[in-house]
C-alpha cells in the first residue's frame, strides 16, 4: 500500500473576517501552514490558537519558507499587487510555486498580474468565494476558479477544505469576473426586493406576507428565501457580508461591462444606488441593512389607501 501524498505547504496572507475562518479550516485539516497579516496581533492570536502553524514575514528581507501554494485573501487588487509585487513576495517564492488569489479582485488586473507572475516562473489561479462568514466557518463556500485545469487540480484538495462547490469558469481572471457578476445579480435582487417590500408596506401589506407571496410565486429569489425573514424583517442584519464589500463587487462588475462594451442600464443604476449608500455607512454595515436604509425615508403609514 503506497504512502499518502504529502500535503502541500501553504502560505496564507490575510486573516480578516473571511480569511481567519478559512485559515482555521486549513490548520485543523493538518496542512503545513504559514500565516501573514498586516496586523501582528491578529497573527499572534492565530498562532496561539493553532500551535502547529507558523508565521512568515512579508518584508522583502525576511527568510521565506518553501511554500507550494500561497493563498491571498485581502481587500482588493491594490493590496494583492502590493503583497505580491511591491512587497516582493512573488520574487522570493520558489520557481513554479502556485498563487491563489481568493480575494474579490478586478478581473482584468488579475489577468495582467498573472502574466507578470508567469514571466517570473510563478503560476496563478483566481478563486474568489461566495457564502459569507458562515460559509467560511462551515467550509460550505462556493468558489469560482480561473486558471488552467492542471493548476486547479493541484489546488483542489486545499480548496475542498474551504468550499463545498468548486466551479472552473475559465482562464485566469474569470473567477473574479464570475464573482463580481454574481454579486451584481445578488445586489440587484436585494434592491428590487427591498423596494417592493416597502411599497407593499405602504399599501398596507405586511412585509412578511409579501415575502410569503414572493416565495410562492415567480418573484422568488435567494434574497426573498434566505435574507428577508432571516436578516431583514428580524432586524438581525448579520448575514456576514458587508454592504461596502457588496458595493465594491458591483462596481467591479459594471466597470468590467464598460471595458467590454456591454450595455448595462440596469446595472449602472444598481451600482449608483449601492455605492451611494455605502458612502454613508460604516465599514461593517451588513448588506442586508439595505432594508433599513432604503426604508428609513419611507413613512410607516400608507400614503395610498386609508
Amino acid at each position: 500500500m503506497s504512502a499518502p501524498e504529502p500535503k502541500p505547504t501553504i502560505g496564507f496572507v490575510g486573516l480578516g473576517r473571511m480569511g481567519t475562518p478559512m485559515a482555521n479550516r486549513l490548520a485543523e485539516a493538518g496542512f503545513p501552514l504559514y500565516v501573514a497579516d498586516a496586523a501582528p496581533q491578529v497573527v499572534a492570536a492565530f498562532i496561539a490558537e493553532h500551535p502547529g502553524t507558523s508565521v512568515f514575514d512579508l518584508s522583502s528581507d525576511a527568510t521565506l519558507p518553501q511554500l507550494d501554494l500561497v493563498i491571498v485573501m485581502v481587500p482588493d487588487s491594490n493590496v494583492v499587487e502590493a503583497v505580491l509585487e511591491t512587497g516582493g513576495l512573488a520574487a522570493r517564492l520558489r520557481h513554479g510555486a502556485l498563487v491563489a488569489d481568493m480575494s474579490s479582485s478586478e478581473p482584468l488586473r488579475t489577468a495582467q498580474l498573472a502574466e507578470r507572475l508567469a514571466a517570473a516562473g510563478i503560476r496563478m489561479i483566481d478563486a474568489p468565494v461566495s457564502g459569507g462568514v458562515r460559509g467560511a466557518i462551515a467550509g460550505t463556500l462556493s468558489t469560482m476558479v480561473g486558471g488552467t485545469a492542471a493548476d486547479l487540480a493541484e489546488a483542489r484538495a486545499v480548496l475542498e477544505q474551504l468550499a463545498a462547490t468548486i466551479i472552473h469558469v475559465g482562464s485566469v481572471g474569470s473567477g473574479h469576473a464570475a464573482k463580481a457578476l454574481n454579486n451584481l445579480v445578488s445586489a440587484s435582487t436585494v434592491s428590487v426586493t427591498v423596494e417592493a417590500l416597502h411599497t407593499a408596506r405602504r399599501f398596507g401589506i405586511d412585509p412578511a406576507v409579501m415575502t410569503e407571496v414572493l416565495n410562492s410565486s415567480s418573484g422568488r429569489t435567494n434574497t426573498s428565501e434566505r435574507k428577508v425573514a432571516q436578516f431583514m424583517l428580524s432586524g438581525a442584519y448579520d448575514s456576514g457580508f458587508t454592504l461596502p464589500l457588496m458595493a465594491k463587487d458591483v462596481t467591479i462588475a459594471v466597470n468590467l461591462a464598460r471595458a467590454l462594451g456591454t450595455e448595462g442600464d440596469v446595472s449602472d443604476v444598481v451600482a449608483q444606488q449601492w455605492s451611494g449608500i455605502a458612502s454613508t455607512t460604516e465599514r461593517d454595515t451588513d448588506h442586508t441593512e439595505m432594508y433599513r436604509l432604503i426604508g428609513a425615508a419611507a413613512p410607516e403609514e400608507s400614503s395610498v389607501i386609508s
